[in-house]
């Protein structure tokens, strides 16, 4: 089969690879879209990957093509969203369904070969149906759902209360619509890109704020009547983005870090001193697993990507790309602002 696979630093080749056999309990799918994760740049562009050579890719979208012996709740034909983590089921963390916790684990994608491939080779669990009018576009962004929907309820979230989503990025996005699903009072995306915002309006966040301007906290203060937010979610990474969540959280709010930051990070007395005074939760978020495995993360974005609660929007797609062409897609990340989006890699071309 046709695979992009990592030789080395700065390169990831279009080669031929075996296919896999199928082994029992397991399934083979044909591969249709996988997305380019931000943890997949490093891997190509830097110095991350574990070792080489490596298919990675673990954001995928795909039919059954194979079934192994034992399997009883996929059949071949059935479409699928790709389990990125094989836990190992025996440590504590695991034992107590903690499974993003596992220290022992494999990961689909970086520490086995992943869907960068025309066929990848999962365990049975690792498979999620779902419905034949989601479009595979839209079975490719499962993984960034669940990671949303596990970091809303980092934090003892309910509804009737006032949410800030900070990033909207499609991670930032889904976390805003699971926040509505899930009956905010109202929720606040904030970016510095309008077109981003808009997006975040056009699948029902209340309000965009735009937080490069200079006035943007005149607007925070007129739509929480200068409370904070109850709820705050950042989802960027970002180092001006994780001390804003200090800011816009109001007393005894719940602040979650979902967002996986890249530099070193320090605040000042003041602003970590805004814990104190306003007596709010502050917690991280990693990964999307709950029991029983793989989590009703995986199992409520099947439902609601189905209902169309969980919407799909074109932008969400920066750019398709053919397999043949993953080289160039891991060098479009090397000019700083060029992707805005998620691109997809289509295994079918």
């Amino acid at each position: 089969m046709k695979a992009g696979v990592v030789h080395a630093r700065d390169d990831i080749r279009f080669e031929d690879i075996k296919k896999p056999e199928i082994e029992p309990g397991k399934v083979i799918v044909k591969v249709k879209y996988t997305g380019i994760c931000g943890s997949d740049v490093p891997r190509v562009n830097g110095d991350a990957c574990h070792y080489y050579p490596n298919v990675l890719g673990h954001e995928f979208s795909g039919v059954v093509d194979e079934v192994g012996e034992g399997v009883t709740t996929l059949k071949k034909g059935d479409k699928v969203a790709g389990v990125p983590l094989v836990p190992c089921m025996k440590c504590a963390d695991c034992q107590k369904g903690d499974y993003s916790l596992c220290k022992h684990y494999s990961f689909i994608g970086s520490r086995e070969f992943g869907s960068f491939a025309e066929y990848v080779q999962v365990p049975e669990k690792n498979a999620v149906k779902f419905a034949d009018d989601v479009p595979f576009e839209q079975g490719a962004l499962f993984e960034p759902a669940t990671v949303a929907l596990h970091g809303l309820r980092r934090v003892s979230y309910k509804g009737g209360k006032t949410v800030a989503i900070l990033g909207g990025g499609t991670i930032g996005m889904m976390t805003a619509q699971w926040a509505k699903i899930f009956g905010a009072k109202s929720v606040t995306v904030f970016d510095i890109v309008d077109e981003r915002l808009d997006l975040a309006k056009r699948l029902g966040a209340d309000y965009g704020v735009n937080s490069g301007k200079p006035d943007f906290m005149d607007q925070v203060n007129e739509i929480t009547g200068g409370r904070g937010f109850d709820y705050v979610y950042e989802t960027a990474g970002n180092t001006i983005t994780m001390k804003l969540a200090f800011k816009l959280a109001a007393n005894k709010a719940g602040v979650c870090f979902i967002g996986t930051p890249t530099k070193e990070l320090s605040f000042t007395v003041d602003e970590w001193e805004a814990i104190n005074r306003k007596e709010f939760i502050l917690t991280g978020s990693w990964m999307s697993y709950s029991a029983p495995f793989p989590g009703d993360e995986w199992e409520l974005t099947a439902h609601y990507f189905s209902t169309g609660q969980l919407k799909y929007d074109d932008s969400f797609i920066f750019k398709k790309m053919p397999l043949s062409q993953i080289a160039d897609a891991f060098e479009m990340f090397k000019t700083p602002g060029l992707v805005k989006g998620k691109i997809l890699i289509d295994s079918e071309q």
